[in-house]
């Protein structure tokens, strides 16, 4: 009987620099996911890539020095050789410069010309060059870009725009019809209620202000818009043809099973992406799962904060695996999972080392002790025995449920709970006192099988998620991946059977203090090295586009003072904002900060700050502001409150 096909992708990765670990999340979570359906019997295609072109890209090419070609061929090189430094098995890596790829486009830009899906017209709007993305003023956050917060620039260009309203209906009553198209369940909701619902506008598909993009081929003064020619990777990977002469694998494997991405381009792949599906006349995919971020301990990684971690740096502290293990177990189903070198740390010496580790480490060694590494089934029994194979036996089972929704992180606690039981089972059965009785020398001899065999179990349902370390278990206990089928049985290890002669230990346990030297070492020599490189000012600086002039009475109208902050919350219609009481002199006024994402409430209370005490209150998300809290920002968008040097009063002005 033929496999079922199954295709899974990943976001294509953007070739703006060197992926941190937080990016590299995404590609170890759909390799778990692929080789578990492979397990499952599965016929899997898993593709990856690269995003190339767009503005953002020119520039940085521009400031090297080099033609965008080379610019991308360097990065998309250093991103394959980080996906494959995590032993990924992906089938096909595409990128959008490949000259199938950029064709495809084409045919496909012209295809929605011809039959008006797109009309040439004439862009005036706000732009994020970060995120390549116009929006309307309305659909700015406190003035910023809504999905990284950066400033917007004013863009006025010639331009063909795709007539998104069209579809509108149509992807809502799909939307609405499977409800296990938009995952998790807060991600639909998001787009129907912010988005679709509201009313959808048409969109900008082409560009005229830079040329590093694929050339809309009937009009080459125009490149195409980076989300249409990002987007139809997915198809263009399988041999989608805009003229109908698709290849063998688009017939295969389209519509996809699951697209994995981010939670931030959650609009682009469940709006935009059907729609343009839908006026190819193209099955839509059947699930699109919006994964949540991997943050360090104190916020979003940024190069200018130096928090950024890399899947090379954690490689090198504790291996593969261990990351792989770190990323897949500690990120929630839905909300944003925090890494910091102190966790990871953690972590390694109580799961790996101790729960793993130990485990196998002792039944090798107690089995080459008592029986010079034999493993032999002599079927005497006890009830503690019942309980070890029934948590073997159910653990597939659980960890299969937790798989088919994609609750990866459970899945993985399913087996180690195996494990956890296992060194239980040692705890309980204490084969050093079975050891001093020779009559009960077949009774440590099942014991010891049950431990084999159960471990053995709990590799094989490892093995998608820690591949390199389920194969050193096999190695070690003389035993073999076993099938799904296989797994609903206990007792296929070949009595007779023999361990390795030396065990090998799996993880090392490490030392807190030594690794968060290293750490502190690595970053130091990494901020050196930045500095060296700049060759200019011992600190960064920023420039930004001046404002128009204004007289000092001008200036005078604006009143600045020292506030103390006295309590602050969230406010709880929105994810970006929050509510500060703040002391000025004799008064309170309450003001409202898009710094959520920068501050905790505990953060603020206490801090004395710069007010702009005059400005006309406004509501912001329900909620009166009566002011403005000051802050400065870099050039990632990162946000920092601007504070006196020296301890002010509350209500001394500021001039």
């Amino acid at each position: 009987m033929a496999k079922k096909p199954y295709y899974i992708t990943t976001a294509i990765a953007y070739t703006s620099g060197k992926p941190h670990i937080g990016n590299t999340y995404e590609i170890v979570l759909a390799d778990a996911i692929a080789r578990f359906k492979r397990k499952e019997g599965y016929d899997v295609r898993f593709q990856t890539g690269t995003d190339e072109h767009g503005q953002k890209i020119e520039l940085k090419a521009q400031e090297a020095g080099i033609t965008p070609k080379e610019f991308v061929d360097n990065v998309a090189g250093e991103i394959k050789r980080i996906w494959d430094l995590m032993d990924t098995s992906y089938d096909k890596f595409i990128r959008t410069t490949d000259e199938d790829h950029e064709k495809q486009v084409q045919k496909i830009f012209k295809k929605l010309y011809d039959q008006g899906d797109i009309y040439e017209g004439y862009y005036e709007g706000l732009y994020c060059t970060p995120c390549e993305s116009f929006f309307t003023e309305s659909q700015l956050v406190d003035g910023k870009c809504p999905d990284c917060g950066r400033p917007v620039q004013k863009a006025k260009e010639p331009a063909y725009f795709f007539r998104m309203s069209k579809y509108a209906d149509r992807l809502i009553d799909h939307i609405n019809s499977h409800p296990e198209f938009i995952q998790p369940e807060s991600r639909k909701n998001e787009m129907m209620n912010n988005f679709l619902l509201p009313g959808l506008q048409d969109l900008c598909v082409s560009r005229t202000s830079f040329t590093w993009g694929i050339p809309v081929d009937f009009d080459p003064k125009h490149v195409v818009y980076v989300w249409l020619d990002a987007l139809t990777n997915y198809i263009t990977g399988l041999g989608y043809d805009a003229d109908g002469n698709h290849g063998e694998l688009y017939h295969k494997y389209w519509p996809a099973d699951l697209h994995l991405i981010g939670k931030d381009i959650i609009r682009f792949h469940t709006i935009y992406w059907p729609i343009f599906l839908m006026a190819l006349d193209v099955p839509l995919p059947r699930q699109v799962f919006g994964h949540p971020w991997l943050l360090v301990g104190d916020g979003k990684m940024s190069k200018s904060k130096g928090n950024v971690i890399y899947a090379d740096d954690l490689v090198d502290m504790f291996g593969v695996d261990a990351v792989r293990y770190f990323v897949l177990h500690e990120m929630p189903f839905e909300n944003d999972g925090v890494i910091t070198w102190e966790l990871l740390v953690e972590r390694m010496n109580s799961d790996l080392a101790n729960t793993l580790g130990n485990l196998v480490n002792r039944t090798v060694s107690m089995s080459n002790k008592y029986f010079d590494g034999v493993v032999a089934n002599c079927g005497v029994t006890d009830g503690v025995d019942k309980d070890l194979i029934n948590v073997a036996l159910d653990t597939k089972r659980k960890v299969v449920r937790r798989m088919s929704s994609l609750r990866v992180a459970d899945a993985m606690t399913e087996i180690f709970n195996l494990f956890k039981r296992c060194n239980k089972y040692i705890d309980e059965t204490t084969p050093w006192l079975l050891a001093k009785d020779p009559a009960k020398k077949e009774r440590l001899s099942t014991v010891l099988y049950n431990l084999v065999e159960s471990i053995t179990i709990g590799a094989s349902l490892l093995e998608s998620f820690m591949p390199s370390t389920a194969k050193r278990i096999y190695d070690q206990l003389g035993s073999s991946s076993r099938s799904m089928d296989e797994l609903e049985m206990f007792g296929l290890y070949p009595s007779g059977g023999k361990v390795t002669s030396k065990p090998e230990i799996l993880f090392a346990r490490l030392d807190m203090k030594e690794v968060i030297e290293k750490v502190d070492a690595m970053y130091a020599a990494r901020n050196t090295g930045s500095k060296e490189e700049e060759k200019e000012d011992d600190e960064p600086v920023m420039d930004m586009e001046a404002k128009p002039e204004i007289s000092f009475e001008e200036f005078g109208k604006l009143q600045f003072q020292v506030g103390k902050i006295i309590s602050c919350e969230a406010v709880k219609k929105s994810k970006k904002l929050l509510c500060s009481q703040v002391q000025i002199g004799s008064q309170v006024k309450q003001i409202v900060s898009g710094i959520k994402k920068y501050y905790s409430p505990e953060e603020m209370v206490g801090k004395k700050v710069m007010v702009l005490v005059n400005l006309k209150p406004a509501k912001l998300a329900g909620v009166l502001s009566e002011g403005m809290l000051l802050c400065a920002e870099d050039e990632e968008g990162q946000l920092s409150l601007v504070v006196p040097e020296k301890d002010m009063p509350a209500g001394a002005e500021i001039c």
